[in-house]
């Protein structure tokens, strides 16, 4: 990267970036540096939890109208698979159940990733052929893809639900507004005990007074007690927002 950008050293580099001098290095060293790894239905756990713990309280708070939308956020999204495997699971269990009068319109999705790059993919909601086999079930994908030639792409229905927006989690959360349940899997297990605290704090104050927050299956997170508690099910483990009720 230094020889391609004319750079003579990394102290070079360093006061190019601190100084935002040029954009498009920052966006390259962050593409360099940022773990894009993601798969479809990733662990078993979270699509269990939302099938069968999570949405039948989401439709009746729809049906009640104690909320008009439910709004779920995808942080450190990658290239796409978490946003769209949550929104496929919403509109299976609508048809499975055949609920008429909650409809997938009125869930929407946020997903934010660092790395414009994979938003970029992420948006366009095209796959090749190896990228589709990882994790996708075959019914998953009969439903919602259509082939293009070497690669497939997501149905219009389960894109119109999702919103991807480029987000840094040390910036301030504020403008995202509430949510109901986050997916913050697998991001801070890179970042030190400082800034786990503060996105942890930051998550808790934008998620609704029974918002729920879920990590990755293999996180080991001591700092989450504070704002959350554990919740043990037979579908899997959670955290729920302290105060509150299961």
């Amino acid at each position: 990267m230094l020889i391609d950008s004319g750079l003579k050293s990394f102290e070079e580099l360093y006061s190019l970036l601190s100084q935002n001098r040029d954009l498009t290095i920052r966006d390259r060293v962050i593409d360099a540096l940022t773990t894009n790894e993601t798969s479809w239905f990733r662990d078993r756990a979270p699509w269990q939890l939302l099938r069968h713990t999570f949405l039948p309280q989401y439709v009746e708070a729809l049906r009640s109208g104690r909320t008009s939308k439910i709004r779920i956020w995808s942080a450190a999204s990658s290239t796409g698979q978490e946003a769209y495997s949550i929104a496929m699971t919403i509109d299976r269990y609508l048809r499975d159940h055949m609920i008429r009068d909650v409809t997938l319109e009125q869930f929407e999705i946020f997903a934010t990733d660092i790395s414009q790059t994979v938003l970029d993919i992420a948006v366009r909601g095209r796959y090749d052929s190896i990228s589709i086999m990882r994790g996708l079930p075959d019914l998953e994908k009969s439903m919602y893809f259509q082939r293009h030639g070497m690669t497939w792409e997501v149905d219009e229905r389960i894109r119109s639900i999702v919103r991807f927006q480029r987000f840094n989690l040390q910036d301030s959360f504020i403008l995202l507004g509430k949510f109901q349940l986050v997916f913050c899997r697998y991001v801070m297990i890179y970042f030190s005990d400082d800034l786990k605290r503060d996105i942890i704090n930051k998550l808790s104050r934008c998620l609704t007074d029974e918002g729920v927050l879920l990590i990755g299956a293999s996180e080991l997170n001591t700092l989450i007690d504070r704002h959350f508690e554990l919740k043990d099910t037979t579908h899997g483990s959670y955290y729920l927002k302290k105060g509150e009720r299961a």
